[in-house]
């Protein structure tokens, strides 16, 4: 049993031996492949992240949003136990399958308590079944961030459709490009909300 381990440790050395003499040769280690995989995700999330705020400073003002054509649906949008995606100020002029980072769908507003809304972020919205009539199997995505699928029936009362939410004027803990943010409320809205 003895010799058994032995072989077995020199065995272990070796293999781990080689592994170090190639990774000292120039290869590199599967950790350094996954940083600059995950440093390519963050350049290309922050990159997407500023032509958002690019493209939708101007709307910070409601009244600019509304003058081009944004109105809004769905009342103010909050989850019972996920926090709340706000207002949501729809073009509907820009409901296309062109996807263009600077050209969001939906404007994001939360209401405050002095009655003014606060642009918090954009949604990029698409139709499922016309998205995948011209691009099957292949899930639409901007600057490598995948968008989320919602089944029919749901609480919008909308066919199938991909949506991406970019919350860029109000950074939320749990992600730039998730659904739903912990720190928006719909406490301030005066209207109906869902």
């Amino acid at each position: 049993m003895a010799n058994f381990e032995r072989w077995l440790l020199g065995a272990f050395l070796l293999v781990g031996g080689t592994y170090v003499l190639g990774t000292a040769q120039g290869a590199p280690s599967h950790s350094t492949q996954h940083e600059a995989h995950a440093t390519q995700q963050d350049r290309r999330a922050d990159t997407l992240l500023d032509v958002v705020r690019k493209a939708t400073e101007r709307y910070k003002d409601v009244n600019v949003a509304r003058a081009e054509g944004f109105g809004l649906v769905f009342g103010c949008v909050q989850g019972p136990d996920s926090g709340a995606m706000g207002m949501h100020f729809l073009n509907p002029q820009r409901l296309t399958t062109d996807l263009d980072p600077s050209l969001p769908q939906i404007l994001i507003y939360e209401p405050q308590p002095d009655g003014k809304l606060k642009l918090i972020g954009a949604d990029f919205l698409v139709d499922a079944a016309a998205w995948d009539k011209l691009h099957p199997k292949d899930p639409p995505q901007l600057l490598g961030q995948l968008f989320h699928f919602f089944e029919s029936p749901n609480r919008f009362g909308l066919d199938p459709f991909y949506t991406l939410h970019v919350w860029a004027w109000k950074e939320n803990p749990n992600g730039a490009f998730v659904n739903w943010h912990p720190n928006v409320s719909c406490q301030s809205f005066t209207g109906d909300s869902l």
